[in-house]
């Protein structure tokens, strides 16, 4: 458990009609902050006490964050952390980079100035999450910029492409983001995708996109890269 989350409110709130998703949703973050680490068993009585709610709650919960590769279901164990390998790592990126670029270009072409308010805000906001040390802030920061992005880019085909890998994408992230300097770097070149978009020009954004995307992926696999080695000396 990462020292910086310890304090972290899990509790979820009592409205009835929102409570099941607010019940993912929060075993979702948990996930993503490294509360739980890949791998690692989700005992349902911990998840009780840690969202406040019942047992009948905590497994519609684990049923849905299963359809969306963030759990699996192991026979006589229980429900674990998914992992991700670096090959599995590397075909998401890869599909990360074509779709992201396109979102980019999409939004220089189409996007009007709502939109590029909207991004612009969500910027700034982002760049106000990386002065507090709050993992799930950032996080969240973090993918509300790319649903500006996506909005902006207007194509209902694109954005839902995207929220099919939208678990593993965050999984993903949250471990480059944590990486040592990679934050500072990301901001960076999120600042130059967001001027490429608001001079228009298509080219500069989907070319702009992928760097971002891509040198993502070369921080993340490689972490998770020293993982699996790590977990390999250890059964050797």
């Amino acid at each position: 458990m990462n020292a910086d989350d310890a304090d972290v409110d899990f509790k979820v709130p009592r409205a009835a009609a929102v409570l099941r998703h607010s019940v993912t949703d929060s075993i979702r973050n948990a996930i993503l902050v490294g509360r739980f680490q890949p791998g690692e068993r989700l005992p349902e009585r911990e998840l009780c006490e840690m969202t406040g709610v019942s047992r009948t709650l905590v497994r519609e919960a684990l049923r849905q964050l299963e359809t969306e590769r963030l759990i699996k279901v192991i026979p006589h164990r229980g429900p674990i952390v998914e992992t991700v390998t670096p090959e599995q790592a590397d075909g998401i990126y890869r599909v990360r980079e074509e779709l992201e670029g396109l979102a980019s270009q999409l939004f220089a072409e189409r996007a009007n100035e709502k939109h590029l308010v909207a991004l612009r805000k969500s910027y700034q906001a982002l760049k106000e999450s990386h002065t507090q040390k709050d993992a799930l802030l950032q996080l969240k920061a973090k993918n509300h910029f790319y649903q500006c992005l996506l909005d902006g880019a207007g194509n209902e085909a694109l954005t839902n492409s995207l929220r099919l890998l939208n678990s593993q994408i965050m999984l993903l992230r949250s471990m480059s983001m944590g990486a040592p300097g990679r934050a500072n770097k990301s901001l960076a070149e999120l600042g130059d995708l967001l001027k490429a978009l608001e001079a228009k020009d298509a080219k500069a954004a989907r070319k702009a996109g992928i760097k971002h995307v891509r040198n993502a992926s070369l921080v993340a696999i490689k972490l998770l890269r020293q993982s699996q080695e790590e977990e390999d000396r250890k059964q050797a």
